[in-house]
């Protein structure tokens, strides 16, 4: 699944998984302080299955568009699709009482969380791994042997 999303695009499958750590959070905290723990939980799930089908759409259209030349207008379509499908989910969800709408507009949102933490959780990782490779190149680079010339025994 993962090799499938970094073949749509490198940064899916960090961008997917800081949606899952983000809904997971607001369900730790979000259960506390609503009456309706279930509605909560399914509007939180809807919302966040929504996000992850987002971002998968948005890494296709953006990979059609490069690799295949798409025409914009297409492009411009496909994004407004994109909304009017999130729209009737959430307008099914509010006429049929399934889960909380606040919740799934909670879930929805992570995209954008995940995308802005994007950067900053990137850069926390890449130092970590830095430090390990310069410690690990420290420790190697002390015990280098030197190399000298062969003596000469010519008595």
């Amino acid at each position: 699944m993962i090799k499938a999303l970094k073949r749509i695009n490198e940064g899916l499958p960090a961008l997917i998984g800081g949606m899952v750590i983000y809904s997971i959070l607001v369900e730790v905290v979000g259960i506390w302080f609503t009456d309706d723990k279930v509605r909560f939980t399914i509007g939180l799930v809807v919302g966040s299955a929504c996000g992850i089908w987002m971002a998968i759409n948005i890494a296709t259209v953006l990979l059609d568009t490069v690799r295949l030349g798409a025409n914009p207008k297409m492009v411009a379509a496909k994004a407004a699709l994109r909304y009017i499908i999130i729209a009737a989910i959430l307008i099914i969800m509010m006429v049929f009482h399934i889960g909380s709408l606040i919740s799934a507009f909670l879930g929805v949102f992570g995209l954008k969380i995940s995308a802005y933490a994007q950067p900053f959780i990137h850069r926390i990782i890449l130092k970590d791994w830095e430090d390990e490779v310069e410690t690990e190149q420290e420790i190697v680079g002390n015990h280098d042997l030197e190399i000298s010339e062969p003596a000469d025994n010519n008595d």
